[in-house]
């Protein structure tokens, strides 16, 4: 068995692997987060030029993910003297407060747990990888970016405005939806549902392709 078949990787839609880990704020759990969303999200080293943009970044964006019931929880493979070092940096250089725990994960457990150590990008740092969890703990989206490119804060508002969206409506949403869009309304599950679609005040297009707005 090669080195990258031992690694484990988490599923959607079932429970985000559990962890217990130091943070710059104190000890962390994944229980610590039930009734909110998470965005758990992991970069490959502190004090690098990538990374730092990202934080920043999610630190400008943290009262609007505050404000959609979901915190931020960050991770790299670094001591936590190391983020306490590199978050007082960003604050002193660019002005940028960062004020949500990063997990110092020198034992890799977390990095591990979650597959974001790819052999093939490094054997030692965390790849940018992004996990969405839900308020009952299950794991709703990943995202993984290589080690040269900057991720999309910005993408991950809308994705977690699609998902509670899309929870509380019962609804899909199409590409780049943003709130305000028309969402996507499930299709028939029966030939007899299919027939009648389009009586049913919705804009169909199609029997299997129909939208609707909200509110």
């Amino acid at each position: 068995m090669t080195e990258i078949e031992t690694c484990t990787f988490p599923r959607l839609n079932e429970a985000a692997p559990d962890f217990t880990a130091p943070t710059t704020h104190g000890e962390r759990s994944l229980s610590d987060y039930r009734g909110k969303w998470l965005i758990l999200f992991s970069h490959p080293a502190d004090f690098t030029p990538v990374c730092t943009t990202e934080f920043m970044a999610f630190a400008k964006a943290q009262d609007r993910f505050a404000a959609l019931n979901t915190e931020l929880l960050g991770l790299s493979i670094d001591s936590h003297y190391a983020h306490i070092a590199w978050v007082r940096n960003i604050k002193e250089k660019f002005g940028v407060d960062v004020r949500f725990p990063i997990i110092a994960d020198l034992s890799m457990q977390v990095a591990s747990a979650y597959g974001m150590i790819q052999p093939g990008a490094s054997n030692t740092a965390a790849v940018r990888a992004t996990f969405i969890i839900d308020p009952e703990g299950v794991l709703r989206a990943m995202v993984y970016y290589p080690m040269s490119n900057g991720r999309s804060i910005e993408e991950f508002v809308r994705l977690i405005q699609a998902l509670q969206t899309s929870d509380s409506e019962g609804v899909a949403t199409p590409e780049a939806w943003t709130p305000g869009d028309k969402v996507i309304v499930p299709p028939p599950a029966t030939a007899d549902a299919a027939e009648s679609r389009a009586s049913e005040g919705y804009e169909t297009v199609d029997w299997y392709f129909s939208t609707k707005s909200l509110g």
